[in-house]
């Protein structure tokens, strides 16, 4: 027989499943990823959760296409555009209880002897 009072032994199974969800969560966090075109399509930006861009794809010939003004343009409308849609994916993982509290879940009590 253990040594461990029941009751301890489920604070410490609940922490460990925190630190499960919590692992769990971080993965599907990092797992984001938005490529939004630019308006011409000739650009396609790679934006991560946190809005750090982490990829940035021209077409063949996109620099020679544009000015410069007209490239800043571009390339900052399709940032701006994947950063929100990866904002979007975030709030959408975030206001989904991913893990519903068990149905048969019953409150601890203590008996009085």
């Amino acid at each position: 027989m253990s040594d461990i009072h029941p009751d301890v032994q489920a604070a410490l199974d609940a922490a460990r499943d925190l630190r499960h969800r919590i692992a769990d969560l971080r993965e599907r966090i990092n797992g984001i990823r938005a490529r939004r075109p630019s308006p011409s399509g000739a650009i396609v930006p790679e934006v991560d959760a946190m809005g750090r861009l982490t990829g940035l794809y021209l077409a063949p010939g996109t620099t020679s296409r544009f000015g410069n003004n007209e490239l800043i343009a571009e390339i900052m409308a399709a940032i701006q555009e994947s950063t929100a849609d990866a904002g979007r994916q975030y709030k959408v993982l975030m206001d989904t209880d991913p893990w519903p509290e068990p149905a048969a879940a019953q409150p601890v009590t203590s008996e009085s002897s």
